[in-house]
């Protein structure tokens, strides 16, 4: 089998960053693929598991009820715990969503209240949340955008 896009990239070297992982055409239509890498992999600590459901949930939140919702396909967390992939609509650039992300990331920093779907009836894992984790995380991350490392290392 081949090795797949993302295998491919050089984790050693990545950095928290909002990149294109990849642009999918299909006729008319495409999909693009971003990759929202919330810490450096294999040299930062994973992200806590419950912080990370709850920067889901609120993260899907926002962007299914954003000014650009209709363009929204997908959010959710990468298995390894690093990040988020956002896939939408169209063939996007980083400097494209770039606003998008840092909204949304501004909502959940100011985000008060239950978490949005965190019900027995909503989630199948509705108890294990933590919004002051996901805040530390998302705040770092912020700070990380303003870096503007839209671009994979060589």
């Amino acid at each position: 089998m081949e090795r797949i896009e993302s295998f491919r990239i050089d984790h050693e070297k990545l950095e928290a960053g909002l990149y294109v992982s990849r642009i999918d055409k299909r006729g008319e239509a495409c999909a693009t693929t971003f990759d929202l890498r919330f810490t450096r992999p294999n040299r930062e600590p994973v992200m806590d598991m419950p912080a990370v459901h709850t920067v889901e949930h609120l993260g899907a939140t926002f962007l299914r009820n954003s000014e650009r919702k209709d363009e929204v396909i997908y959010f959710g967390p990468m298995g390894c715990r690093t990040g988020f992939y956002l896939v939408m609509f169209g063939a996007l650039s980083s400097e494209d969503v770039f606003l998008l992300v840092s909204k949304m990331c501004k909502y959940i920093l100011a985000f008060e209240g239950p978490i949005p779907g965190a019900t027995p009836k909503e989630c199948g894992n509705f108890s294990e949340q933590n919004l002051n984790m996901a805040k530390f995380y998302v705040s770092r991350y912020l700070g990380e955008l303003q870096k503007k490392r839209f671009t994979y290392p060589e």
